[in-house]
């Protein structure tokens, strides 16, 4: 067992550009005024996270100056030691305590329709090993490090909360985490939405469409509150020292593109115009979610609703979003994983959609030593996933067609060709994206396929549900 243990502590010890990011705002946030924070630019990595997270670097700090003083000197660039390692390593397994938390309460929200003598059968503990174990958060946080395991605690915590009909609490939650981390800005429409027709709206008509008369400018006014404070508290600093544009801009950065102001009539303008052809296409694109919001407005499901909307929101922005990182599929994965241990359709498109959005976060560990430890990692967590949903709906249809199944046994030999055969051949040298491209396009089938199928199996749910009232 010894070369194992080697290369676990190994990849404990290892670090990725992700460490030297944290390590800068914790410089940035320690040594800086408030004013500075979002100028600083020393470090190619500048501070473009929402003002709670800068407070949470800045809590971090006056920890990590007790481990290694170095790695909050601002120009210490790229600075690294073992102490300084440790520390970033240990702050997000202590942060995951608020994630196991949430993952408790999302667990009680699961109703027991589905009785087991087994433990390991039933619908609750299956989900905790979906969340707990959840391949895509574990490589992410803690082999390539950050801090994603906290912040989805905060938004499960908040789904759990608005389940549990504690709907200022949920929207608390969700406004504080919008400024943590705008990335959630996604799911937004189906927070809005929900809280809207399920909150303020205090009854339906016997359709199930909305009773407008029920409606209680009392609730709209507590939310509105809310969500002012906890804005207020977040960005008020900044409006005071007239900084508001500057943060904006660091949150949402638009650099400039590749042609010039005026157009010369060259192939760059033949490009620009596409370009510009495919921006409007995209803006038509990234409001797909809309059909989603409307289901939550007119024909409302509760929680299980809102989740489907969620889950679909978090999807379309993945999907159809701009500069979008491959680590946002989580967003739409986790909170999918409730609805996965409900019924059995929705299973069979969370083990599509896990997988291949598991597998595209394979090049995100690109060493040699680590690709036993994630193609292994990945295993454990696809097997239990398979046979413990396949045990729960035993009873129903396969989870999955043959076409389906096929497609995911091919993600195999694809991974054999990447890792493998390529690196041997005589392209490496010239192609060397090759094996992110082959990645990236098969797995984007797979994403694209399973929102299509919820997107269908939401949209026709709602319409048989209408035809039998």
């Amino acid at each position: 067992m010894r070369p194992q243990v080697q290369i676990l502590i190994r990849t404990f010890c290892s670090h990725s550009t992700d460490f030297e990011v944290h390590r800068n705002w914790l410089a940035i946030t320690h040594n800086l005024p408030l004013s500075q924070w979002y100028y600083e630019a020393t470090s190619e990595w500048t501070l473009d996270y929402p003002p709670f997270f800068a407070w949470f670097e800045y809590a971090l700090s006056h920890i990590a100056k007790y481990f290694d003083p170095e790695m909050l000197v601002i120009e210490n660039l790229n600075y690294t030691s073992p102490a300084t390692v440790f520390f970033q390593r240990f702050s997000v397994i202590f942060t995951d305590v608020l994630f196991i938390y949430a993952v408790r309460e999302c667990c009680r929200c699961v109703n027991g329709k589905r009785a087991a003598k087994d433990i390991l059968e039933k619908p609750a503990f299956i989900l905790a090993v979906l969340l707990l174990w959840n391949f895509g958060l574990l490589i992410v946080d803690h082999i390539h490090f950050q801090y994603n395991g906290f912040l989805f605690g905060i938004m499960l915590l908040s789904v759990a909360r608005l389940c549990q009909k504690r709907y200022l609490e949920g929207a608390f939650l969700f406004a504080v985490l919008l400024h943590f981390k705008h990335i959630f800005v996604y799911v937004a429409p189906a927070y809005g939405i929900y809280l809207l027709r399920s909150y303020c709206f205090t009854a339906s008509n016997a359709d199930g469409s909305v009773k407008w008369r029920s409606f209680s400018f009392l609730r709209i006014t507590l939310l509105g509150l809310i969500v002012c404070l906890v804005s207020a508290l977040s960005l008020g600093p900044f409006i005071v020292l007239g900084q508001l544009p500057q943060v904006i801009s660091r949150l949402f950065p638009f650099k400039r593109g590749l042609c010039h102001a005026y157009w010369a009539p060259n192939f760059w303008a033949l490009y620009s115009a596409v370009d510009k052809a495919l921006t409007v296409v995209g803006t038509v694109c990234r409001s797909c979610y809309l059909p989603s919001v409307f289901c939550l407005w007119f024909k409302p499901q509760g929680p299980r609703g809102f989740l489907q909307c969620l889950v679909l929101c978090a999807l379309s922005s993945f999907m159809f979003g701009w500069h979008v990182h491959e680590k946002a599929i989580l967003l739409a994965i986790l909170p999918f994983s409730l609805l996965s241990v409900q019924r059995a359709k929705d299973a069979g498109i969370y083990l599509i959609l896990t997988t291949t959005g598991h597998f595209s976060l394979f090049p995100l560990l690109f060493t040699a030593p680590e690709l036993p430890i994630k193609v292994l990692l990945m295993l454990l967590f696809s097997v239990y996933s398979f046979s413990s949903l396949k045990s729960l709906y035993r009873r129903e249809r396969p989870l999955l067609n043959w076409l389906e199944t096929i497609y995911l046994i091919h993600l195999v030999p694809l991974e054999v060709f990447c890792e493998i055969v390529f690196p041997l051949t005589p392209w490496k040298p010239r192609f060397p994206f090759v094996p992110l491209l082959l990645t990236s396009v098969y797995c984007a089938v797979g994403i694209a396929y399973a929102w299509l199928k919820l997107y269908v199996s939401v949209l026709s749910e709602r319409a048989v549900r209408q035809k039998a009232e």
